[in-house]
């Protein structure tokens, strides 16, 4: 083959090779063609081979002519790439495009466990009056637990609390949220106006009606001036914002060891059998628990409530097993959604 024949041979691989590129509608056959073109085995190399069968003064210039092709070819396959390939990408989008105006599945809503949606509901309440929630801790000692609540070592009122008591002497899980009066007396000053939520303790036989843990909320309010009829009339609209405005209260006589005089409360609305219900227990400030918490009770006078969370939202939802509250089953939050 002479310098002619192989320039033909060429020229004549070129137009057929930018003739298919121009035809060729995927980036991926457009890489394929390049690599029978101009990979190591490929067209042009195949017709290069001969080359060594030419004069020597010839074999320049096939060098200029097949880079010349070469050169061309590479040209029309990049050219060829960037338009096929904007035509890939644009049909790609359209049909993967996610039309937003089509509804979505409805998100499935998630609720709150009874207890902290109580609790939420009594701080709501009890907010519109001043109070402010505070945190008391569960980890007690027995002065604080006991002994500054008016209740000494012999007390009879102990025999009540069922204590569940630490290695430590001394310490204990706390029994009720009212050691958090104490500690409250005694970081601020007066008028004081506080709830306090919280886990409680003790050690009872687990049936539908009692748990060795439970919840409750702890009410102080210190001030001068402070009278039973000013607890009445915030525990009658505690009591209508959580069952509803025909609710109503009664107070009857009770005993507390750290009030003076005690009341048990109770409410009316709709839902008790008998027409009343017990909801929890108050009374004025003790003064010996007034003066243990730093404040003179001959200045001040204060009151006291303190209601079970899980009784509250077991009428709120009538719910009928206390364990209820403390099972893993979600089912129980979506009966109550």
């Amino acid at each position: 083959m002479d310098l002619a024949e192989l320039e033909v041979e060429l020229r004549g691989l070129q137009k057929k090779a930018l003739s298919d590129i121009a035809t060729t509608e995927a980036v991926a056959s457009l890489d394929e063609l390049g690599s029978s073109l101009l990979g190591k085995r490929g067209a042009i190399t195949d017709l290069l081979r001969g080359i060594g069968g030419l004069p020597a003064e010839d074999r320049p210039k096939v060098g200029v002519i097949a880079n010349e092709v070469r050169a061309a070819i590479e040209a029309a396959l990049e050219a060829r790439r960037g338009s096929v390939g904007a035509a890939e990408l644009t049909a790609r989008i359209e049909r993967e495009r996610i039309d937003t105006t089509t509804p979505g599945p409805a998100p499935r809503l998630g609720s709150l466990h009874p207890i902290p949606e109580t609790i939420g509901a009594i701080a709501r309440i009890m907010g519109n009056f001043g109070f402010t929630v505070a945190e008391g801790q569960e980890i007690e000692d027995d002065v604080t637990n006991f002994q500054l609540l008016n209740i000494p070592e012999d007390h009879p009122s102990r025999d009540l609390w069922d204590t569940l008591y630490l290695r430590e002497p001394g310490r204990l899980l706390r029994t009720h949220t009212s050691p958090g009066q104490i500690r409250t007396m005694r970081a601020t000053t007066p008028p004081i106006r506080v709830i306090l939520p919280g886990r409680c303790f003790r050690y009872e036989a687990v049936d539908a009606s009692h748990g060795f843990e439970f919840h409750q909320v702890e009410g102080l309010l210190v001030d001068r001036g402070a009278t039973l009829a000013d607890l009445k009339g915030i525990l009658d609209e505690l009591a209508r914002g959580l069952f509803g405005p025909q609710a109503k209260t009664r107070f009857r006589p009770g005993y507390y060891p750290f009030t003076e005089p005690s009341v048990a409360v109770d409410v009316s609305w709709g839902g008790a059998k008998d027409g009343w219900m017990t909801i929890l227990g108050a009374g004025m400030v003790h003064p010996t628990v007034l003066e243990n918490g730093g404040i003179d009770p001959e200045t001040h006078q204060g009151f006291a409530f303190g209601l079970g969370v899980e009784r509250i939202a077991m009428l709120r939802h009538g719910i009928s097993d206390l364990r209820a509250f403390l099972e893993d089953d979600v089912r129980f939050l979506e009966a109550l959604r």
